[in-house]
C-alpha cells in the first residue's frame, strides 16, 4: 500500500531567531540569553526542528567571545534540551580573520553547529577549525563565486548543511543556478534555502516546491506573508510550516 503525503516527513524548518538585526528593529528581537531561550522554546513549540542565534551582547550587538556564546548556548539548553543549536560566526562581529579564529578556538560552551559565509575572509580556516572541534558547518552559500570556490575546498565534503542565501533582491531562477551548482560538488549535506525581506516568503515556498530545506525567524523577515508584523518567532515559524504543509499537500 503507498503511503500518503502525511507519512512522509515533515518539511525542515529551521527557526534563525535573531540574526544581526538589533532591538530597534522589532521589538521582541531576543537579546539576553533568557530572551533566547525563550524565544528558542516558542519557536520549537511553533513547529522549528533547530534553531540559529546570534549571540549579542547587551545592547544588542553580535558577539563571538566567548562569554558571550557561552551563556546564550546554555540558556538555550537549559530551556529546550536535545534540540539542535547554530550560532553565527559573521565576520562583522569580529571582523579580522585571526581574531575570529581565536575567539572560536576560545569558545568553552559548544552550540552543535555554526554557520560560516564562505565569501567571507579565513572562511575555510574557519571551517576547518569547527570540524576539528566536532562542531557541525552549516556552509553559507551568497553568489556563484563562492558556490565554485567551496565546490572546490576540502571542506565541501563534510559540511552539515549547505545554506543557499539570497538577499532582499533574491529570486527563484537564482536559487535554481546555485542550487545546481552546489548539487554539482556531489556533496552528502542537505540544501537549505532562504531569503531575507522581501524575498523571505517567495523564496520559503520555493524550498518547499523543491522540497529544500528551509528556515525562518525575525532574522530574515518582521513580516508576516499576509504584510502584517509578526508578534515574534514562533508565529513566524507557525506560518512557514502551514505553508510548506499546504505545498507538500
Amino acid at each position: 500500500m503507498a503511503s500518503s503525503s502525511s507519512d512522509s516527513p515533515r518539511p525542515y524548518v529551521k527557526a534563525c531567531i535573531n540574526g544581526a538585526r538589533t532591538p530597534d528593529q522589532h521589538p521582541g528581537l531576543p537579546v539576553s540569553p533568557q530572551q533566547l531561550a525563550d524565544a528558542a522554546l516558542a519557536a520549537h513549540r511553533a513547529g522549528a526542528q533547530a534553531v540559529h542565534l546570534h549571540p549579542k551582547t547587551p545592547d544588542g550587538v553580535d558577539s563571538l567571545l566567548a562569554d558571550t556564546v557561552g551563556a546564550a548556548v546554555s540558556a538555550v539548553r537549559h530551556a529546550v534540551p536535545g534540540l539542535p543549536l547554530g550560532v553565527t560566526t559573521g565576520f562583522w562581529a569580529l571582523p579580522d580573520p585571526q581574531a575570529r579564529l581565536e575567539a572560536v578556538r576560545s569558545w568553552e560552551v559548544l552550540p552543535d553547529f555554526a554557520s560560516v559565509n564562505w565569501h567571507e575572509p579565513g572562511s575555510e580556516e574557519l571551517a576547518q577549525l569547527l570540524l576539528s572541534r566536532g562542531l557541525g558547518v552549516e556552509v553559507g552559500i551568497f553568489h556563484a563565486e563562492a558556490a565554485q570556490s567551496w565546490a572546490r575546498s576540502e571542506v565541501a565534503p563534510h559540511c552539515l548543511r549547505v545554506m543557499i542565501e539570497l538577499q532582499a533582491d533574491g529570486d527563484t531562477a537564482t536559487a535554481d543556478d546555485l542550487l545546481a551548482r552546489i548539487r554539482s560538488a556531489g556533496s552528502p549535506a542537505p540544501v537549505l534555502l532562504h531569503g531575507l525581506d522581501d524575498s523571505c516568503w517567495p523564496l520559503l515556498r520555493h524550498a518547499g516546491v523543491r522540497g529544500l530545506q528551509t528556515r525562518i525567524g525575525l532574522e530574515d523577515t518582521v513580516l508576516l506573508p499576509d504584510g502584517s508584523p509578526a508578534p515574534g518567532n514562533a508565529e513566524l515559524v507557525a506560518a512557514a510550516v502551514q505553508i510548506l504543509g499546504e505545498i507538500r499537500n
